[in-house]
């Protein structure tokens, strides 16, 4: 009896000094925060698919796509092309006006043509097609990190909708027994503390129904952010993968894979370009002895070739195989990170699914107290704590059902991205 009586007293000092100096109830219990309305309407004909293309042609990681298209496109020029580094011309002039005099005068003119080295061209042809290869890559794996952005977005504000609803339920709730218990106490029922304490339930309510509703706004506007959309799809469930293995052909696994066959291209090509092109040299020559007034016309022919050497070599070697082991540390670091994500991923389902099961068998419970707690409540039989406490229970209850609901759903995308599937 004594702590009833204290828990009564401290309600009456929370409720009365809130009551006393607070502005009465809002005939809107919902803030509207018009500055900060993010609309998203549902359309029953808009896929998970569609938004995750448009999403994905919107993401700046296209820039650096473009990118890696142009290098793609400029390494498949290099290795078809006639000469592997540009031809060049030289013209030459000597003459004696400033010595003798005597009249001589030479002029002559060269064109370089660089030679391919023996497996050059097949080594740069290789190169571009791997890095081709790796663009499709690299594609697929941004498609798929786009899916996972995507999947928590939509998933968040499903989540954060359920929860408002939950609350406004749990307003609606406290308003109603809120009017029962002032009837009472006009009556001369109940007691004004009674009132009071029903009074602050209310207002506790309506607080969290106000910010529930804010996260709902947050989510939306992070989904306007990601996706440019204000249309949400109707439908996100997805189907759970029969893969239960990371694949080689996972779009994350396929994009390192590709880096490694490029890194190794890119020492192959080191390896054969340890010299300089060989270049064959054609040259025509115009000149006039002294004292001669005929001039003579010369053709002539010309081979250079560079030696190789460790001091032009080592440093390009080295760099090649430093970045054959990066990208290859990368592979092994991202596999191990994979593994892990999907073994959390497997293991959240199932631990999702058991809870399911416990939150389904503990609401009804709940839910079948909440009653007979009311109906005790109105005959007089019980207290106002104790039906509050009920209550309390019920929609905790309540909120973990549905909640569990929306995480398995939510856990089977996460799943899916996981192994690599997308929407």
């Amino acid at each position: 009896m004594f702590f009833r009586l204290t828990r009564y007293f401290a309600a009456l000092a929370l409720a009365g000094g809130f009551v006393m100096n607070s502005p009465p109830l809002l005939a809107n219990p919902a803030m509207q925060l018009d500055a900060h309305e993010d609309e998203v309407n549902v359309n029953s004909q808009l896929s998970l698919r569609e938004v995750l293309n448009k999403t994905y042609d919107r993401n700046p990681q296209q820039h650096v796509l473009g990118a890696m298209a142009g290098v793609a496109q400029a390494r498949d020029i290099h290795a078809k092309g006639f000469f592997p580094t540009a031809p060049a011309v030289s013209v030459r002039h000597q003459n004696d006006t400033l010595g003798s005099n005597r009249g001589e005068r030479e002029w002559e003119a060269e064109m370089e043509m660089p030679v391919w080295l023996p497996g050059q061209r097949a080594a740069r042809q290789t190169l571009a097609k791997d890095t081709e290869s790796g663009l499709g890559a690299s594609r697929k794996g941004l498609m798929l990190q786009v899916a996972g952005a995507l999947r928590d977005a939509v998933w968040d504000i499903r989540m954060n909708q359920d929860n408002e609803a939950l609350y406004e339920s749990r307003l609606k709730t406290a308003q109603k027994l809120e009017q029962d218990v002032a009837t009472r106490f006009r009556a001369g029922e109940l007691a004004k503390t009674d009132l009071m304490l029903v009074q602050n339930e209310t207002l506790q309510a309506e607080s969290a129904y106000i910010r529930a509703q804010a996260e709902v706004k947050h989510a939306k506007h992070r989904y306007i952010a990601l996706t440019g959309l204000n249309e949400i799809p109707a439908n996100l469930d997805e189907v759970l993968s029969e893969l239960d293995t990371l694949s080689d052909q996972h779009p994350f696994l396929q994009e390192a894979n590709a880096r490694i066959d490029i890194a190794k291209d890119e020492r192959e090509v080191v390896g054969v370009e340890r010299r300089d092109a060989p270049q064959l040299i054609l040259s025509a020559r115009n000149q006039r002895g002294p004292f001669d007034t005929q001039y003579n016309d010369s053709v002539g022919f010309k081979v250079r070739i560079p030696f190789a050497s460790d001091t032009r070599n080592a440093p390009l070697m080295a760099n090649a195989e430093s970045n054959l082991a990066s990208t290859m540390a990368e592979r092994d670091k991202l596999r191990l990170t994979m593994e892990t994500a999907l073994h959390e991923a497997e293991h959240n389902l199932l631990v999702t699914r058991k809870e399911l099961e416990l939150v389904t068998r503990q609401n009804q419970i709940t839910q079948e107290n909440v009653q007979l707690a009311r109906k005790a409540f109105k005959l007089g039989e019980t207290d106002l704590v104790s039906l509050l406490r009920s209550e309390s229970q019920a929609f905790d209850a309540g909120r973990a059902l549905s909640s569990k609901k929306i995480q398995l759903q939510w856990d089977i995308a996460r799943y899916n991205q996981a192994v690599g599937v997308l929407p």
